[in-house]
């Protein structure tokens, strides 16, 4: 094969697949994230898996869970639900309908912690904060 004949885009159609194989084995997780995720999508009840953030397990760190979310103090709750509920008032704390949201978010969050858990060799969860998706979101995240 003579190199000399590859015209430059197709080169750079070879260097952004090798750039995506790169990325995909650089991020792929380790077997036991991989089966942690796989109990929580198979033991998700249709409300975990219909929520519009899924939780997932990042990294085991011994037998603690590190898990995603969308929310932790640098990053209150109502930024969050201001962007999936744009129609809720999430200024009101007083508001019904922003108190149902926040109380469904912490039920699929408790949800997927129970089911993190109940799965053998995990006894501790941690969560972190998941700012690449809040950024997605539009969402400012605090860099620290």
């Amino acid at each position: 094969m003579n190199f000399r004949q590859i015209k430059f885009w197709q080169w750079a159609l070879i260097v952004i697949a090798l750039l995506a194989a790169l990325d995909w084995v650089i991020q792929r997780p380790d077997p036991k994230t991989r089966e942690l995720n796989d109990a929580l999508s198979k033991q998700a009840s249709q409300k975990l898996n219909d929520y519009p953030y899924k939780f997932h397990v990042i990294r085991v760190e011994g037998k603690t869970a590190v898990m995603s979310t969308p929310r932790n103090f640098d990053s209150p709750a109502f930024r969050m639900l201001g962007v999936l509920y744009p129609n809720i008032n999430v200024k009101d704390a007083n508001n019904p309908a922003f108190i149902a949201v926040e109380r469904l978010l912490g039920q699929v969050q408790d949800e997927a912690k129970d089911i993190v858990l109940a799965q053998p060799g995990i006894s501790d969860l941690r969560w972190e904060l998941d700012k690449n998706w809040l950024r997605r979101q539009g969402i400012e995240v605090p860099d620290k």
